[in-house]
């Protein structure tokens, strides 16, 4: 609401363009109906943001490929994932990159490319909101560190499931995990806790607090969000920042 307010304030005041600048947007997972009677919360915000006087959209690692499409007004979706992966990578020597699910493949290949890490995908079923049950994995672990990535970690439970199919493969305990999004909502302290994790990796998009339970190192999206408002105001291209779909 207070987002809406400033976009109307501005407006009023006759802004030459205004800008959105959303770095979690948070109703991106409700980008589709699973039943009768449920919402589309990803456009019903996107309409009440172009409708309150956005001319443009910046967000960062979404959770929906769609929301692009869905938005009446243009809309740029930054990542900020490779950085992470990169900083993840840091003293592990001949990683693997791996998607936690099909749905982050094209983002794990976007990171390992310039690491030159192969890619490993592992294929979950999703029982509840919460619970998560990993099948199969596609791609050599075995005897290797692993860096899984993902745009965002709310219960833990894809990252716990994957983390354990990877375990079962072979690969080294110390498992790294960088995602853009830490929401970390009840169980997923316990959960990772519980794994043998070197590192879990997360931006400031979402407050944090420092945890005793599993370590985990806060990266600031602050520069990112900074080059790209700046090659916007200047008319500069922006594609080297943009996510990969």
């Amino acid at each position: 609401m207070e987002l809406l307010l400033l976009l109307d304030a501005c407006r009023r005041a006759d802004a030459a363009r205004v800008t959105a600048v959303v770095p979690y947007f948070g109703y991106a997972r409700q980008d589709r109906r699973n039943r009768a009677g449920e919402s589309l919360g990803s456009r019903v915000v996107a309409d009440a943001i172009a409708g309150a006087g956005a001319d443009r959209l910046i967000v960062v690692d979404p959770h929906t490929k769609s929301l692009e499409a869905m938005c009446p007004i243009p809309v740029e979706v930054l990542t900020a994932v490779p950085e992470l992966a990169a900083a993840g990578k840091r003293g592990l020597g001949e990683v693997v990159v791996v998607a936690p699910d099909l749905g982050a493949v094209k983002l794990a290949e976007h990171c390992a490319a310039p690491l030159r890490a192969p890619v490993a995908v592992v294929r979950k079923t999703r029982q509840t909101g919460s619970t998560v049950r990993a099948e199969e994995l596609v791609g050599d672990v075995e005897s290797k560190p692993v860096l899984i990535v993902d745009d965002m970690i709310s219960t833990g439970g894809t990252i716990e499931a994957a983390a354990h199919v990877l375990l079962e493969h072979g690969a080294l305990s110390g498992i790294t995990v960088v995602a853009a999004h830490g929401l970390l909502v009840d169980p997923a302290a316990d959960r990772l806790a519980a794994l043998p994790l070197r590192s879990l990796f997360v931006t400031d998009s979402l407050a944090q607090r420092a945890s005793a339970a599993f370590p985990l190192e806060v990266h600031s999206i602050a520069p990112l969000l900074a080059d790209a408002i700046g090659r916007l105001h200047q008319n500069l291209s922006v594609d080297d920042l943009l996510a990969r779909s």
